[in-house]
């Protein structure tokens, strides 16, 4: 496949989809006596420069872990502020997704989330649904073990109905259950603050993905530091299990 494409230089380039577990607002904030709110309206702007990097770098679909199901046992004030962070981002920052030809969507269960978040996302990801440039996808109230049950729970329940058989069930059938079954698996994990874990996040779909774990916080990420993650990604030799040729 790789030297058919080569061999058409008009042929559009194949997807590259980048995730990234943002980590380490809060220890940022507190390394600089500030509150660990201050942290997390930092690494909004990291976003920002994320989001503007990957347009710029072709990156074709990028995925941020926003918010999990475990950081509810936060504190209240820290999880207030970090849903009124996500309510000033739907809003300020919908009309620059649009124009880039960003398009936006959300993955995760949003039972936990309040009505006028819902209809904010819902909203966003209704006028920014035909925009190709790049896919961001944001996971909020998100868990990978809970997104597999979540699966699990739908092709039982497809079972007992008679509308598929327990014996088809492959891996492409169990994929087609996730929350976005049309997204391709990452190339690449970048992880900040220097932890070197999934943390929970898309455990189905990492399977292969290359990581790259960065010592900086997450609201010291820049454009560059995301140009040098591309650049060691490039770098390394994917097998898929396999054995060079």
């Amino acid at each position: 496949m790789s030297q058919l494409v080569a061999s058409q230089p008009d042929a559009p380039p194949p997807p590259l989809h980048v995730a990234v577990i943002m980590d380490g607002n809060g220890r940022w904030a507190l390394a600089r006596g500030l509150p660990r709110t201050a942290g997390h309206r930092k690494g909004a702007e990291a976003v920002r420069a994320c989001v503007r990097g990957a347009v710029r770098l072709g990156v074709t679909h990028l995925t941020l872990f926003g918010f999990s199901s475990e950081n509810w046992r936060r504190p209240a004030d820290e999880v207030s502020a970090l849903m009124g962070l996500l309510r000033l981002y739907l809003r300020n920052e919908l009309a620059e997704l649009d124009d880039e030809g960003v398009r936006l969507r959300v993955i995760g269960e949003r039972d936990r989330l309040s009505g006028d978040i819902v209809r904010l996302i819902e909203d966003a990801e209704a006028r920014t649904a035909d925009n190709r440039r790049l896919e961001l996808t944001v996971a909020l109230n998100y868990g990978g073990r809970a997104e597999l049950a979540r699966a699990a729970r739908r092709l039982a329940t497809a079972a007992a109905e008679g509308t598929l058989d327990p014996a088809r069930i492959d891996e492409d059938t169990l994929a087609g259950a996730l929350y976005a079954p049309d997204l391709p698996d990452p190339d690449v994990l970048i992880r900040t603050s220097g932890e070197q874990r999934l943390s929970n996040f898309l455990l189905w779909q990492l399977a292969y993905a290359e990581m790259v774990f960065l010592d900086i916080a997450w609201p010291d990420f820049t454009e560059e530091h995301l140009a040098a993650a591309l650049a060691d990604y490039r770098s390394r030799h994917r097998r898929f299990g396999a054995v060079p040729v």
